[in-house]
């Protein structure tokens, strides 16, 4: 029997060189643990992420953290690199495409 786990966005912040995502993870066995996820502010200066994908894309990651290290990851930081965001920017255009 799987466990309901409850991952809610708390929130950014703007650090110098990066931005700072932050979700909060409930189940009912456990307290609430705390992820950060950081992108780096140059990411979105060049265009290689949307400010309002950020939040998506780090949920993402959580989501497929929580997957692999069954509901406990051992980190609870984690930074969002070049590649990730390639596969998010990519996979999305192909869906445009599909649906035009």
């Amino acid at each position: 029997m799987s466990r309901r786990v409850i991952v809610q966005y708390a929130g950014f912040t703007s650090k110098p060189i990066v931005g700072e995502y932050c979700f909060l993870v409930r189940d009912v066995s456990n307290e609430p643990r705390e992820f950060t996820f950081t992108i780096p502010n140059a990411a979105f200066r060049s265009h290689r992420v949307r400010y309002q994908d950020a939040p998506e894309i780090c949920s993402i990651k959580l989501h497929r953290q929580l997957a692999e290290q069954l509901n406990h990851p051992l980190k609870t930081h984690y930074r969002i690199t070049d590649i990730e965001l390639g596969n998010y920017r990519d996979f999305h255009l192909s869906r445009k495409r599909v649906n035009l």
